[in-house]
């Protein structure tokens, strides 16, 4: 039977993720709810066709369109997915047998580790994985932080941990993450600005090595192969340009 849950969904033009997604999803939750924000595509199509209810809504920002979800849900839980993210048959199993536990009736919330996708090959280790998230919550007990496109999920009280991972199919190629890193790098920008942040020289300098070290070597992203040493090296330079970007706008000590 289904269970007593929402599965969330926040989709614009997706029409190429959402059928996996719903897929990996079928006959889990008592509903499904999309919250689009404008699609041209048939991502509205493809949602009704699977049965879920869709309800459109101008983008808010990531936070504030995931509490905007959150709020028309009619479930006791939810679960909020994004439509690059797909259940493996071990997490759905998981989530089946979360309902049956006694512990239940005192958690609010679980959390799975989150796998990546990235040049034709599962990345397993270094900043990447487990990369552990907070999707399925009770609703009443859930807030929703962040700013643009970044949300975090959080909840006032025990949480659970679920087996098997929540699949990623975050970055198509390198050329998109480096489209996707100048955009994090300019909200980042924003945010650290909003917050009467400055630039940092020695922030700068060292922070790229760290994060480097830390990926490749303390979380052994070297047995990912050349996409552990690719991920490492291009965190680094991101770092660098997010660190750089306040000397750019003129925020310096």
């Amino acid at each position: 039977m289904p269970l007593p849950l929402s599965l969330i969904i926040l989709a614009r033009n997706e029409e190429r993720n959402l059928p996996r997604l719903l897929a990996s999803a079928a006959d889990l939750a008592s509903e499904i709810l999309v919250v689009d924000s404008g699609s041209t595509d048939r991502t509205r199509e493809i949602a009704v066709a699977a049965g879920a209810r869709v309800i459109s809504q101008d983008w808010l920002g990531m936070a504030q369109q995931r509490r905007f979800g959150l709020a028309q849900a009619a479930q006791p839980w939810a679960l909020c997915l994004d439509c690059d993210e797909e259940l493996s048959p071990e997490l759905g199993q998981s989530i089946g047998e979360f309902f049956s536990r006694a512990e239940l009736e005192t958690t609010v919330g679980a959390s799975c580790a989150r796998k990546t996708w990235f040049l034709g090959r599962w990345i397993t280790h270094g900043d990447w994985y487990p990369d552990r998230q907070l999707r399925l919550v009770r609703r009443v007990a859930a807030t929703v932080s962040g700013r643009g496109g970044h949300d975090k999920i959080e909840v006032a009280g025990p949480v659970a941990r679920l087996a098997g991972d929540l699949h990623h199919y975050s970055f198509a190629d390198m050329a998109d993450y480096l489209r996707k890193m100048n955009r994090f790098s300019d909200e980042h920008a924003a945010e650290a600005r909003a917050r009467g942040k400055r630039w940092s020289l020695a922030a700068a300098v060292t922070r790229p090595w760290w994060r480097f070290f830390r990926a490749y070597v303390l979380r052994r992203g070297f047995l990912d192969g050349f996409p552990g040493f690719w991920i490492a090296a291009a965190t680094a330079f991101y770092t660098f340009v997010r660190h750089s970007r306040l000397y750019e706008s003129g925020e310096r000590s």
